[in-house]
């Protein structure tokens, strides 16, 4: 499998391959800033502290090597606000990958979360065999339902997750995709 390119420049929006050591006090003073924030939606939040982050970094350096998961820095303007991630669950099918994100709540409501899903849905579908990307949230997530539309994903149905609730699932196949850019040229 080919591997993404470890940079996107989007503007003022870079997303980049996290730096397991140079990152890591920047990358926990966000989630300690955003741990609110991100409480209701993401459940790994409530096991933050500097050796679970020093961790998490370390597995994304691997995962990254093996050509499983990229999990980029969201970067605004020269300050790392969030995280996002091209996939492939586990338990998935070979041809989806799935995309997550989460940003620091002073970088929402700007449109960065649509812009970093966006570029990975482009990088998505360079891998041969991808006939379909996939966005999953809460279903009260609102915020990250409305990234998916924007982008053209449309609702695909209900997953469980490991903690015993429900994920909505949004898919947006290549065909769609295509579609979408001839439309926005």
């Amino acid at each position: 499998m080919d591997l993404p390119p470890e940079t996107i420049e989007l503007d003022d929006l870079i997303l980049r391959r996290f730096d397991r050591e140079a990152d890591l006090p920047e990358l926990f003073r966000v989630i300690e800033e955003s741990r609110e924030h991100l409480r209701p939606w993401m459940p790994w939040v409530d096991e933050h502290s500097l050796d679970y982050t020093a961790a998490f970094l370390a597995r994304r350096e691997e995962a990254w090597a093996a050509g499983r998961d990229f999990t980029c820095a969201v970067v605004l303007n020269g300050v790392m606000v969030g995280a996002c991630q091209l996939f492939r669950r586990e338990d998935g099918p070979a041809d989806v990958l799935e995309i997550g994100y989460w940003l620091h709540p002073a970088a929402t409501g700007r449109g960065v979360a649509t812009r970093a899903a966006r570029a990975l849905v482009g990088q998505a579908f360079r891998f041969p065999g991808v006939d379909h990307v996939e966005i999953s949230h809460d279903p009260a997530n609102r915020a990250s339902g409305a990234v998916a539309a924007r982008l053209g994903f449309t609702e695909h149905g209900r997953r469980r997750t490991e903690t015993g609730g429900e994920d909505l699932v949004w898919r947006l196949t290549r065909r769609q995709a295509d579609r979408v850019a001839e439309e926005t040229g």
